[in-house]
């Protein structure tokens, strides 16, 4: 992990992932398909980018 890991928001989410709907990465989300997060005080998701990079590649693996 990078000394300083980014925290994404959910629309760079989705824009990382060539533009997959909120709805589909929040259905992933209530499934268990999706890269965790973290919940800012204000309710607010946040994903770190290196947790978003090793979901992507465990994605790769399974394939």
């Amino acid at each position: 992990m990078r000394q300083k890991d980014e925290l994404l928001t959910v629309p760079q989410v989705l824009d990382e992932l060539g533009g997959v709907s909120r709805r589909t990465f929040y259905r992933w989300r209530e499934i268990g398909k999706a890269p965790e997060g973290i919940r800012l005080p204000n309710g607010e998701l946040r994903i770190y980018r290196s947790d978003l990079e090793r979901w992507l590649e465990s994605l790769r693996s399974a394939a």
